[in-house]
């Protein structure tokens, strides 16, 4: 009878204990995964919002910076020598005076070379010994023949612009080299858009 309680005694207990543990580990269990829910969720919204807030800056980058790179300016002057070792502005400009930019396959003055021609007319004349040759230049599509009669239009088109803002003719002459004088080697847009341009030139 004696063992018999003892054995019941010690089955209770570790039925208890066992109870007990079962309780622990449950509640352990529901607290860690309702504590990874919580966690989750917060981490999951901000992840959201963070994302949100990124991707609608990435697609703000997208559109203000088209991935061309810095636009370069064309009062930015670049040095170079000539043959007779006279220093030019920008290509072959004297350094007196800017070149004139055109559009594809247009030889009207643009409204921002403006200012460019209008201060080498000034200093035409307050120069008044100076002579010029004004050189037309056109980027390398197009026929050489096309490129040749497009490029004497646009020096044309600058000299009848100087002559209107009071240059006398006889000090200035025309040439068109067409293509065959690019100041820029690339074959894209910023490439060809500086070879279409009038230089001028002082000529003694």
């Amino acid at each position: 009878m004696k063992k018999e309680c003892l054995r019941f005694l010690s089955i209770a207990v570790v039925a208890v204990s066992l109870s007990f543990m079962s309780a622990a580990c449950s509640q352990k269990t529901v607290n860690s995964d309702s504590g990874m829910d919580s966690d989750t969720a917060a981490v999951e919204a901000v992840g959201s919002d963070a994302s949100m807030d990124s991707g609608d800056k990435g697609m703000e980058t997208a559109v203000l910076d088209p991935g061309l790179g810095p636009e370069e300016s064309l009062e930015s002057p670049a040095d170079t020598v000539s043959d007779n070792g006279e220093t030019f502005l920008e290509g072959r400009t004297s350094p007196e005076m800017l070149p004139v930019y055109f559009d594809f396959d247009d030889s009207g003055i643009r409204k921002d070379q403006v200012e460019r021609i209008e201060k080498n007319a000034t200093f035409l004349k307050n120069s008044k010994n100076v002579k010029i040759r004004i050189e037309g230049n056109c980027d390398e599509r197009g026929t050489d023949e096309y490129n040749v009669a497009l490029g004497e239009r646009r020096a044309m088109s600058a000299k009848k612009y100087l002559e209107n803002l009071g240059v006398a003719g006889y000090r200035m002459n025309t040439i068109s080299f067409g293509e065959k004088r690019p100041i820029n080697y690339g074959h894209d847009d910023l490439s060809w858009s500086q070879n279409r341009r009038d230089d001028f030139l002082i000529i003694k």
